[in-house]
């Protein structure tokens, strides 16, 4: 699944950020790397962008960045990152 598929209040653990050259290194930068957990906070009301909770930060993207973005349901919360 992909972190534009998460539900509100999900939370939800990386585990592969696609794209490709500076968007990649990019979404890299602002922390979204795998094994970090991600917290749907808020989705406009057309979709698109996505408020999303990361290492104690809230960060809004655009739902066409946050579908290159794989994730699993979290089962632990205490992992690299937990919110």
């Amino acid at each position: 699944m992909t972190l534009d598929q998460a539900a509100i209040g999900q939370k939800v653990i990386i585990t592969k950020v696609g794209g490709e050259g500076e968007l990649r290194c990019r979404l890299l930068d602002m922390g979204l790397i795998p094994k970090t957990v991600v917290s749907v906070r808020k989705v406009a009301p057309m979709g698109d962008p996505v408020e999303i909770h990361l290492r104690g930060y809230e960060l809004t993207i655009r739902k066409e960045d946050a579908g290159k973005i794989e994730v699993q349901p979290a089962k632990d919360e205490k992992v690299l990152g937990g919110v």
